[in-house]
């Protein structure tokens, strides 16, 4: 059994990788590249290897960066099967059709104002492609075993990273010696809210692992509920606007759910809510759909009121036209949109709404990527470009670490140490020097073997 690295290795996007085992591929995540001046290019360019070699694909999780060239994957060719969890499918074929809307829509603005001579644009995917890729899609429970393949076993077990998350163990037993690998896709950390803490593994002859977070401690989530206690506290008594660019997966639903836990406790009632985003309100549908996966902590809440998607002040904003309208408040709403760093979606226009005003509050509650606006301005930029137009940056900018979905660097070291026998490590879906720090982290406290990838590299499991 072989690897080879094609994307997230030395960044945090762009999860791919081709296992070769048995005579067989498998392609572990699909994923796109975001954040990237030249993403649009290297998410259009060729596959490394030829789609149609592909015997199966295995998704970790729903998120863009794991799935998102999966229907270009199938439109160039890939005619496998797709395996993943049945919430991931619930999720990704929402998530990959926002993908498909957002290239139609912004491909056919491109074509409005083609220069003469030049060739009109197409988008990386369509509908038909997304649908295609649906199709190819087998649902796999956790902990419960499945051949994909001749002398090829999978295992997927809860990763606590987002709903229908797992690590991924590809057993191999064709051609030689059993061998085990293990993917973590990307974990979370324990005592996320509404998920289930990520199973541990009992054992793998190699342990490919994300490193996003490897050279941080993230705060406690007593810090976490206070410095959210304090920031509309603040905001109540400056008569701001409270924006909070969100992940739809994931980080929305965990901060409706802290909404209804404290309600009372941080005067939200004196606000008026909105979920600005139609991807995350059809995700939030789907976390109801899924309540089984919850721990018992959220199953409890969900079961009482205020219900997490139906506090009393919160407006869901579906259409254009509403959304815009929220731009005529300047003063005791909390915005919630997308996109997460902020390189796309309806969260922009309320940046260049309210980036300006000193009262205003930007809380940022995720990982934001070199290169996209919302690392430029968690970097302390004083003026940003949005629309063509220099904005100014004074209102208050807030990073809560706390509410990470990914697991810190104690708490990647603490998921590996439970592994038996400690077995040699690749550290991928992480920037340097964090995984680099990560490394001397499981050297020095487990004794590992440990490799940073880079695209191409080929390792013997």
């Amino acid at each position: 059994m072989d690897i080879v690295f094609h994307g997230a290795a030395g960044e945090v996007t762009g999860s791919c990788h081709l296992v070769e085992a048995g005579g067989k591929r498998v392609l572990l995540d699909c994923g796109m590249v975001q954040g990237d001046r030249r993403a649009d290019a290297r998410n259009a360019a060729d596959f490394p290897f030829d789609p149609k070699s592909i015997d199966a694909l295995v998704l970790s999780h729903a998120h863009i960066d794991h799935t998102g060239r999966v229907p270009l994957l199938v439109k160039r060719g890939f005619a496998g099967p797709i395996f993943t969890h049945p919430a991931t499918i619930d999720l990704a074929a929402i998530m990959l059709a926002d993908v498909a809307n957002i290239a139609a829509v912004d491909t056919d603005q491109h074509n409005r104002h083609l220069l003469p001579g030049e060739k009109p644009a197409v988008p990386l995917y369509a509908q038909d492609d997304v649908d295609a890729a649906m199709k190819r899609m087998q649902s796999v429970a956790y902990a419960t075993p499945a051949e994909i393949l001749p002398g090829i076993r999978l295992t997927l077990r809860d990763a606590g990273h987002i709903l229908g998350s797992a690590t991924v163990e590809l057993d191999a037993s064709e051609g030689g010696s059993p061998r085990k690998l293990v993917f973590t896709g990307d974990l979370g950390p324990d005592n996320t809210p509404i998920l289930c803490d990520p199973a541990p593994v009992p054992s793998a002859d190699l342990v490919v692992m994300e490193s996003t977070y490897g050279d941080r401690l993230h705060k406690s989530r007593e810090d976490t509920i206070a410095e959210l206690a304090s920031i509309f506290a603040a905001a109540h008594k400056d008569g701001g606007n409270v924006v909070i660019p969100a992940f739809a997966v994931g980080r929305t639903q965990e901060l409706l759910y802290f909404f209804a836990g404290h309600f009372d406790a941080w005067g939200l009632g004196a606000f008026r809510l909105f979920l600005d985003s139609p991807m995350a309100i059809r995700v939030t549908a789907a976390y109801d759909r899924h309540e089984d996966l919850f721990d018992a902590d959220a199953r409890k809440l969900w079961s009482t009121r205020p219900h997490p998607l139906r506090l009393p002040n919160l407006t869901l904003t579906t259409d254009g036209e509403s959304s815009r309208k929220i731009n005529d408040i300047h003063d005791h709403a909390v915005i919630i949109a997308g996109s997460g760093m902020c390189t796309g979606g309806r969260i922009r226009h309320h940046l260049r709404h309210n980036l300006g005003n000193p009262a205003a509050h930007i809380v940022f509650v995720g990982y934001q990527a070199s290169g996209t606006l919302g690392r430029t301005i968690v970097e302390g930029a004083k003026r940003v470009r949005l629309f063509g137009d220099e904005i100014p940056v004074r209102a208050h900018v807030h990073t809560v670490g706390g509410l990470s979905a990914h697991a810190d660097k104690d708490g990647l070291s603490a998921w590996y140490g439970k592994i038996s026998g400690h077995p040699p490590v690749c550290l991928v879906h992480g920037e340097d020097p964090g995984r680099s720090r990560l490394a001397a982290e499981l050297k020095t406290k487990w004794g590992s073997k440990v490799t940073l990838p880079m695209p191409g590299m080929r390792v013997m499991v």
